[in-house]
């Protein structure tokens, strides 16, 4: 495993958690917002970006982190995570079917376990030193 793959582990990592703040955060920015009904139904859109913001830095760091990896179940696990957690976002955005709105926290919770994991546990220099 390269250098780099690290880096896109620990930027997987600050990405995801950065997210779950931004996710924490939002009910308590908007309860502490006084505005008018017409206003408040919805965060802004600005807000909302925030989150396709994170996912595209997400999927940058789960691409890089599974380019080289020898373990199948890692990359299959990554790229079902970060499914996972689009899918959450793209329904909270567009409400196609009612799920609960702390769903959204597992695969984040997820992606930066992976990360960790993959940091820590997954040092392998070629495709041939880990364990299937």
């Amino acid at each position: 495993m390269s250098n780099s793959t690290l880096t896109y582990d620990k930027i997987g990592v600050i990405s995801s958690t950065l997210r779950m703040i931004h996710c924490i955060i939002t009910p308590f920015i908007f309860l502490a917002k006084v505005c008018s009904i017409s206003c408040c139904s919805d965060a802004p859109i600005w807000w909302q970006i925030i989150d396709y913001l994170f996912l595209g830095i997400s999927f940058v760091a789960v691409y890089y982190s599974t380019k080289d990896k020898s373990l199948d179940w890692l990359k299959i696990f990554f790229w079902i995570t970060w499914f996972f957690l689009f899918i959450t976002i793209v329904n909270h955005t567009l409400e196609i079917i009612y799920l609960n709105p702390n769903l959204i926290y597992i695969p984040a919770f997820l992606i930066i376990t992976l990360h960790l994991y993959n940091m820590h546990f997954h040092k392998c220099q070629n495709k041939n030193c880990c364990p299937e």
